[in-house]
C-alpha cells in the first residue's frame, strides 16, 4: 500500500504490496511462429488417441468400468514380484525405503466405506512416495482369527476356515476394484499355519525371557452354556448374549505377558513419535504412571499394603477398603462371625462389577489395622465395590475429608469420618470440611510434626519417615496391567504348551511348530473351550519324559496376531524364521501407519510392546545392523539404520500415525416416532425429502453407518455408479482425514465433471504442442511473457501445497482444492504453446494420479501418444510408459514470488486508487512517480 500525504506537495509515508494475478493480453508469439512455419501444431489424431473416447457424447459420463479394467490389467502386466524386494541392502537402499502400512482388516466378507477411506489414503501415499523415487513397501493382509468367524460357523453351519477364506477372496476383489495397489506378494493371513507358527514362536520367545506367566484371572462365565464369554458377549444387563443367563465371575488359570515390565519405556518413548496429540494422551492415560507412597498398615498375621499419591492425608484415614478379590477375603483370614457375610458381599460385587454398578456397596470385615505412623490408632477394614480388583495392591485408604468417593462410601455405610487434615493454610479452622486439592497440613495433633508443611513437602517427609520405621516406601505405579493372552475359543492360534503330570508346564519344541488347529470340530458355543473336546488332539506325549500329557486348550488373543504382522510382511515367504533380521532392520520403523482411531489404545500398545521386545532381544534393529551388514559396509549401514530410527527410538514400530475419522451416512427418521426409515420409505424426487406414507419431512442427520439405521453405503455400488477414481477423489475432498466424513453421493458428480474437464484440457493441448522443451525455455526465463511467468508461478504454488499435504500435513482436501484451482487457471491461459503451459498440465496430471490412478494413467498415456510429453521433456527424463514411473514434479521456490503486484494508494488515510500490474521490487521513488502519473493522481495530489 502506498500512503501519500496531501500537504502542499505530495509526500510518501509508507507502502506495502498486495499480490495479484497478472492478466496480460495474449502474446502474438504463436501467430508469428505460424506465419513462419515454426509453430508446433499437432497433426490430426484419431479419436482413439484422445481421452474423450472414454466419455459418452450423449450423456457426458465417463466409461469408468472400461477405463479401470484397462489399467488394472496393465498394472498387473507392469508389476513384478521384485518391485519392493528387500534383500541385504546398501546404505543407499535403506535411505530410499519408505514403508506405508495400513491396518489390516478383519475379513468380514465386504468392505464398508470406512475401509474405502483408509485404503484410498494409504494407496495415495504409497503412489506419491513411489513417484518421489522411494522404494515403497505397501503390503496387505488379513486379521483373520477371532470370534465373529466362530459365531458365523455356529449360525451358518460352515467351518470358520472356509467362511474366512471365502470372505478374503471377496474382499481382495473389492480392494482391487477401488484401485488399491498393494504388494500382494507380501500377503499374509493370521489364520494360516504358516503365519501362526511364528505367532506361537513369539509366545515361546517371550516365555524364554520370563515375559510369560500363568495365573488365575477373572472371566465372564455363562452358567447355562458352561463357557467363557468375551466382554462384548455380555449385555448391559449382565446377561449372556446367547443363553440370556446372568453372567457369573469365575477365576481360571490364564496366560499373561509382562507388558508392565515395559511400562516406562512405552511411556517415555511415546513423546518422540509423530502421532496425533490425542492418541498420545490416550496411550499415556492407559499406561497411567503415578508416583506415590506404598504404606503398610499392620494387623495380626500380616500387613495390608496401600498405595497412595496423597500420603499427606494419611492422618485423615478413616478406613481401609479392599477389593473383593483381596487375599484377606477368605474364611481362614476373616473373623468367624463376619466371614460368611463378607464373602457373600464379595461375591455380589464380583457378579455386579460392570460399569455403572453401585460403587458405595461394602461390608465391614471385622478387622482393624494399625496406622503405619501412629500404631496406637486402629483403622477398620472394609471390602468395597469401588476398589478395582487386580490393580495395584488391591487396597486403598479411605480419607473422606479429602476424597469425594471415600466421603460417599462413608456416608452410605455409616463409617465415622475423621476430620480434615489439609487446608489452605496451616492455622485454618476446619472441623469436618471437605477439600480435595493439596494445600498445607493443619497444625493439629493428628498431623504431629508434619503440621505446617505443604502437601508436597509432607508427602516426601512422610515417605522418609515410613521407610525409616519399615512401614512404607516411595514407589511408582502404573495403571497398565499385564496382558491377558488366553482365550477359551477355537478360532485362534493354539497356545504352544503341554501340561505333563510329571514335568508340569512344558513348551512345545520349536521343531514341532506349528501346533495346528484340529479340523472338523463341532462348534456349539457351549461347554467351555471347543479344543478341550478334541481328545485326539488334546492327548499327546510330553516332549521331556515321553509320558502321557495334554495340550493347553486355550488359544491366543487375536491382538497377539496383530502385534507383529508388520514385521512378517517384510519377509512373508520365509520358512525358517518369522523374518530375516537384516530385512526388518532395513525397513523398520514404519514410516506412516494409517488406521482408525478406535485402535489407538490396545492394538498400538501391544504392537509397541512386542516390537520393543524383539528389538531389545536382537531380533532386528540397529544392534543387528553391524552384525548383518551387507556389501562390506557395516558402519555405513549402521548409520543409515540409525537415521531411519530417528523419531522412533528403541524399537518403536510406527514413526508417524495417521488416524482417519469415521464415515457417517445420511440418516432419515420418522418425525413422529423417531424410527429409522428405510431408503424406500423416503421420497427424494421433490425439492426436499418426504416420508412416502405421510408426506411429512423426515428428520435428517449424519450418523455412523449401520444396518439398523439403513444409512449404509455399499462401496461396490458407489464404485459401479460413479467410478473408483471419482469415489476416491470425493472421499479425499469431503473432509480432512482425521475428521468425521459425511458421505454425500450428490456432490460426487462434481468430481466426475472435474475429471472430464482435465480430459478436455489434455485433448485440447495435444492439438497445440509446446514450442520447444521446457528445459530450453527455462534457460530463457528472463524473456518470458507475464502470462508464462504467472503460469509457472501457479504451477509451483500447486506443487508446494500438494507435496506438503501428501508428505506432512495430510490435508488431502486442500491438496485437491489446489489442483482444482490450477486446473481453473490453465483453462483460462491464452498462449498454450508456451512450454510453461505444457509443464503445468503435465504436473497437474502427475499430481492428480495418486488420488485418481486410472484417470491419471489414461491422461498421461494420451499425452504420450500425441508426443506431448516428448515435446515438453527429453524422452529419457520423463518415462511415458506409466505416470507412476515419472518423477513427482519438482518445486522451484524461486517461482513462488508473484511477478506483479497491486499497490493500493492511500492519501490522508483513505484509499483513493490502485496501481495495477506493478513489477515486484520497485523502490519507494519509483512507486511515488507511478502514483503521480496515475490518471486519478491530479485530483488528490494537487495543492489546494
Amino acid at each position: 500500500m502506498l500512503r501519500l500525504q496531501r500537504s502542499g506537495a505530495a509526500q510518501l509515508s509508507a507502502f506495502r504490496t498486495l499480490a495479484k494475478v497478472s492478466a496480460e493480453p495474449p502474446s502474438p508469439i504463436r501467430s508469428m511462429l505460424c506465419a513462419r512455419g515454426l509453430a508446433a501444431t499437432a497433426p490430426a489424431r484419431e479419436q482413439t488417441q484422445r481421452f474423450q473416447r472414454w466419455i459418452d457424447s450423449s450423456t457426458g459420463k465417463l466409461d469408468t468400468r472400461g477405463l479401470e479394467a484397462k489399467w488394472k490389467g496393465r498394472w498387473a502386466e507392469l508389476r513384478t514380484a521384485g518391485d519392493s524386494k528387500i534383500d541385504a541392502m546398501s546404505p543407499e537402499d535403506i535411505e530410499k525405503l519408505f514403508y506405508v502400512l495400513v491396518m489390516f482388516p478383519y475379513p468380514s466378507g465386504a468392505l464398508h466405506m470406512g475401509h474405502v477411506r483408509v485404503y484410498t489414503i494409504s494407496d495415495m501415499l504409497a503412489r506419491f512416495q513411489r513417484m518421489r523415487g522411494k522404494k515403497v513397501v505397501h503390503p496387505m493382509g488379513w486379521d483373520a482369527f477371532g470370534l465373529p468367524a466362530e459365531n458365523a460357523a455356529i449360525e451358518r453351519g460352515v467351518a470358520p476356515g472356509k467362511w474366512t477364506r471365502d470372505n478374503i477372496a471377496a474382499m481382495k476383489k473389492q480392494l482391487k476394484d477401488i484401485l488399491a495397489d498393494f504388494d500382494w506378494e507380501r500377503e499374509i493371513s493370521t489364520c494360516d499355519a504358516d503365519y501362526y507358527r511364528w505367532t506361537q514362536h513369539l509366545f515361546l520367545q517371550l516365555m524364554k525371557h520370563d515375559m510369560i506367566y500363568r495365573a488365575e484371572a477373572e472371566v465372564n462365565w455363562d452358567p447355562v452354556d458352561q463357557t467363557v464369554l468375551a466382554n462384548e458377549q455380555v449385555d448391559a444387563q449382565g446377561r449372556s448374549w446367547r443363553s440370556g443367563a446372568i453372567v457369573e465371575k469365575r477365576r481360571l488359570k490364564q496366560w499373561f505377558a509382562r507388558i508392565t515390565a515395559y511400562a516406562e519405556d512405552l511411556l517415555q518413548d511415546l513423546e518422540q513419535l509423530q502421532w496425533p496429540a490425542h492418541v498420545k494422551a490416550m496411550q499415556t492415560n492407559w499406561i497411567g504412571r503415578s508416583e506415590g507412597v506404598e504404606l503398610r498398615f499392620s494387623l495380626e498375621g500380616g500387613d495390608i499394603a496401600v498405595f497412595t499419591t496423597r500420603a499427606d492425608t494419611v492422618f485423615g484415614a478413616s478406613y481401609i477398603a479392599l477389593a473383593y478379590d483381596h487375599p484377606l477375603i477368605s474364611k481362614d483370614r476373616l473373623p468367624r462371625n463376619r466371614a460368611d457375610e463378607v464373602i457373600r458381599a464379595a461375591q455380589k460385587m464380583a457378579a455386579d462389577s460392570s460399569p455403572g454398578s453401585d460403587l458405595t456397596y461394602g461390608a465391614f470385615t471385622g478387622l482393624y489395622a494399625a496406622h503405619p505412623l501412629d500404631p496406637g490408632r486402629k483403622i477398620p477394614v472394609w471390602v468395597a465395590s469401588y476398589v478395582v480388583p487386580g490393580y495395584g495392591t488391591g487396597a486403598v485408604m479411605g480419607v473422606p475429608a479429602h476424597d469425594a468417593r471415600d466421603r460417599d462410601f462413608c456416608a452410605c455405610n455409616g463409617i465415622p469420618s475423621a476430620a480434615a487434615v489439609v487446608a489452605e493454610t496451616a492455622d485454618a479452622v476446619v472441623d469436618t470440611g471437605f477439600r480435595a486439592e493439596p494445600g498445607t497440613l493443619l497444625n493439629i495433633e493428628a498431623n504431629g510434626r508434619f503440621g505446617g508443611m505443604t502437601s508436597a513437602d509432607a508427602i516426601q517427609a512422610i515417605a522418609r519417615e515410613a521407610e525409616a520405621v519399615g512401614r512404607g516406601r516411595k514407589v511408582v505405579k502404573y495403571r497398565l496391567r499385564d496382558w491377558l493372552l488366553s482365550r477359551q475359543r477355537y478360532w485362534g492360534a493354539p497356545v504352544p504348551i503341554i501340561h505333563c503330570p510329571s514335568c508340569g508346564v512344558v513348551p512345545v519344541p520349536e521343531k514341532e511348530l506349528p501346533v495346528k488347529l484340529p479340523e472338523n470340530i463341532a462348534l456349539s458355543g457351549r461347554g467351555g473351550s471347543p479344543l478341550a473336546s478334541a481328545e485326539d488332539w488334546v492327548n499327546c506325549k510330553c516332549p521331556r519324559c515321553s509320558g502321557a500329557a495334554r495340550r493347553d486348550t486355550d488359544t491366543l488373543d487375536t491382538f497377539v496376531d496383530s502385534s507383529w504382522y508388520f514385521l512378517r510382511y517384510l519377509d512373508a515367504q520365509n520358512t525358517q524364521k518369522p523374518f530375516d533380521a537384516a530385512r526388518a532392520t532395513a525397513a523398520m520403523p514404519v514410516d506412516v501407519y494409517v488406521g482408525g482411531v478406535e485402535h489407538a489404545i490396545l492394538h498400538l500398545l501391544y504392537a509397541r510392546f512386542i516390537s520393543k521386545f524383539l528389538w531389545k532381544t536382537g531380533a532386528y534393529g540397529s544392534k543387528q545392523a553391524v552384525k548383518d551388514g551387507a556389501h562390506g559396509k557395516p558402519l555405513a549401514i549402521l548409520e543409515a539404520v540409525r537415521r531411519r530410527e530417528q523419531g522412533a527410538p528403541n524399537g518403536e514400530p510406527f514413526k508417524r500415525l495417521l488416524t482417519q475419522g469415521m464415515v457417517h451416512g445420511l440418516t432419515y427418521k420418522d418425525p413422529q416416532t423417531g424410527r429409522f426409515l428405510r431408503p424406500e420409505e423416503v421420497d427424494l424426487t421433490g425439492p426436499y425429502p418426504a416420508v412416502r406414507a405421510t408426506g411429512e419431512r423426515p428428520a435428517t442427520s449424519y450418523e455412523k453407518m449401520s444396518k439398523s439405521k439403513y444409512n449404509g453405503v455399499d462401496p461396490t455400488t458407489a464404485v459401479s455408479s460413479y467410478g473408483a477414481d471419482a469415489t476416491r477423489l470425493h472421499m479425499l475432498y469431503l473432509a480432512p482425514p482425521q475428521d468425521v466424513l459425511e458421505w454425500d453421493t450428490q456432490s460426487i458428480v462434481g468430481m466426475q465433471r472435474w475429471i472430464n474437464r482435465i480430459g478436455r484440457l489434455v485433448d485440447a493441448a495435444c492439438d497445440v504442442l509446446p514450442v520447444g522443451t521446457f528445459e530450453d525455455a527455462l534457460g530463457m526465463r528472463a524473456k518470458w511473457s507475464r502470462e508464462a511467468c504467472e503460469t509457472y508461478r501457479q504451477t509451483n504454488v500447486a506443487i508446494q501445497r500438494v507435496t506438503e499435504a501428501l508428505d506432512s500435513s495430510f490435508a488431502f482436501n486442500t491438496a485437491i482444492a489446489s489442483l482444482i484451482e490450477l486446473c481453473n487457471y490453465l483453462s483460462a491461459v491464452k498462449d498454450r504453446s508456451h512450454p510453461t503451459y505444457a509443464h503445468a498440465l503435465l504436473a497437474l496430471i502427475r499430481m492428480v494420479s495418486p488420488m485418481a490412478p486410472s484417470v491419471g494413467e489414461e491422461l498421461w498415456e494420451t499425452a504420450a501418444n500425441n508426443t506431448y510429453i516428448s515435446r515438453c521433456f527429453a524422452a529419457s527424463a520423463v518415462p511415458a510408459s506409466s505416470v507412476f514411473s515419472a518423477e513427482w514434479p519438482a518445486l522451484d521456490k524461486s517461482a513462488l514470488k508473484p511477478a506483479t503486484t497491486t499497490v493500493v494508494v492511500q492519501i490522508n488515510g483513505k484509499v483513493r486508487f490502485k496501481l495495477e500490474d506493478m513489477a515486484v521490487g520497485l523502490d519507494q521513488v519509483a512507486l511515488t512517480e507511478a502514483a503521480k502519473s496515475h490518471p486519478n493522481a491530479a485530483k488528490w495530489l494537487a495543492d489546494p
